[in-house]
């Protein structure tokens, strides 16, 4: 008995000082009331109070929470059932105030929240709704943080997680979204084969240019050709005349020469399928020996009067004019050549431009004609033809 009552002072003096010692976490409040009224405030850290006197009431936490809603039907203004779901962000700046002025100040920034969108999104109609979050949330924060200010809470940020319309407004707005957007797709299908047309209607035209000055330009390599044979061939003929005739010339023939001249042509005369019978005349002797005087006299006077006068034509060098005429056609086709890739550098450029043209997204929906005569390549000024030697 005589040890009962030590261990008995000394467990209430425990209690006792356990009751009295208090230790706040960080970043939260202890509100303490002696006998019911608010006495003071706890910052974090050991704290001693007077037991059974002093009483930890609330412990306020001071950091940013964060409260979603469940959704809330809302009527627009061109009256629409919408749900939205919101989040609120919130500190305690003021525990006391916020642990006397409101009796539960969650539920009422809920309360509150949810009549202020009501009053928000009446004035809106649907579009306006879907399209204006950023005005929404100013408005509903600025509505909520006077509101809250004597709670010693300060909302900091609201946000509308979702907006949902009606699923009959879904359907229709899906429906014009995708008429929009095949709208869209057939515009710019058309526009890639008319740009695609274009090019090729430019790429025929300048094949044609390009294919008649091939052609023109062959017509007259030919005919350059065909004079230079037939001058070559005139001036076979010539000396082949010239030889023969100057052969025939000191020759001097004389009547019997013709006359076995003629002798011999006579079987060639008679060679032939069509020839069945010949008929030599019994004047044939006489009249060869008359044609053979005749022709004899004609040749001895006409050597002895020209004998002296007869001079072969002067010779034409036709080589010399066809390794003239090679350079020339070489120094052309050296500017042809320059020319063609002038040209084709310059198409190119051009393509190059309106593939920039096309790839660049169109201003506005329907874009402007552009200007094909601009983009197309410039026709080719035809050379003028070489003048004939």
């Amino acid at each position: 008995m005589e040890f009962i009552a030590p261990i008995v002072i000394l467990v209430l003096a425990v209690a006792l000082l356990t009751q009295a010692l208090k230790v706040v976490r960080q970043q939260q409040v202890g509100i303490v009331e002696r006998l019911g009224k608010f006495r003071r405030t706890l910052d974090p850290g050991p704290h001693l109070l007077v037991p059974l006197i002093d009483n930890v009431r609330y412990t306020m936490d001071m950091r940013e929470a964060v409260v979603p809603f469940p959704p809330q039907g809302v009527i627009t203004e061109d009256n629409l059932m919408v749900s939205i779901d919101s989040v609120i962000y919130f500190q305690v700046v003021d525990p006391v105030r916020a642990a006397y002025e409101a009796q539960n100040y969650i539920q009422a920034i809920e309360q509150l929240t949810m009549t202020t969108l009501r009053n928000i999104i009446g004035g809106l109609d649907l579009e306006q709704t879907l399209t204006s979050r950023e005005e929404i949330n100013a408005k509903l924060r600025a509505v909520l943080d006077e509101a809250t200010g004597k709670w010693g809470i300060k909302v900091n940020r609201v946000e509308l997680r979702s907006i949902e319309p009606p699923a009959t407004i879904r359907d229709a707005m899906e429906k014009g979204a995708r008429a929009e957007r095949d709208k869209r797709a057939a515009i710019l299908l058309a526009e890639g084969q008319r740009q695609s047309q274009i090019l090729s209607a430019s790429g025929d035209r300048e094949a044609s240019i390009l294919r008649a000055q091939g052609e023109r330009e062959s017509a007259v390599l030919r005919a350059q050709a065909d004079r230079q044979a037939q001058m070559l061939r005139a001036e076979g003929e010539a000396q082949a005349i010239t030889t023969v005739f100057g052969a025939i010339h000191a020759g001097k023939p004389d009547q019997s020469l013709l006359a076995y001249q003629y002798l011999q042509m006579l079987p060639n005369l008679a060679k032939g399928d069509a020839n069945k019978v010949w008929v030599v005349p019994s004047e044939l002797n006489d009249a060869l020996k008359g044609l053979g005087r005749a022709a004899g006299n004609m040749l001895s006077g006409y050597g002895e009067a020209e004998a002296g006068e007869f001079e072969a034509p002067e010779k034409i060098d036709v080589f010399a004019e066809i390794a003239q005429q090679k350079v020339e056609a070489e120094g052309e086709a050296g500017r042809a050549v320059e020319q063609a890739i002038a040209e084709a550098q310059q198409m190119e450029n051009s393509r190059a431009a309106r593939r920039a043209s096309i790839n660049t997204p169109p201003a506005e929906l329907n874009p402007g004609t552009p200007d094909v005569a601009a983009s197309a390549p410039q026709e080719v000024p035809e050379p003028q033809a070489e003048p004939e030697q």
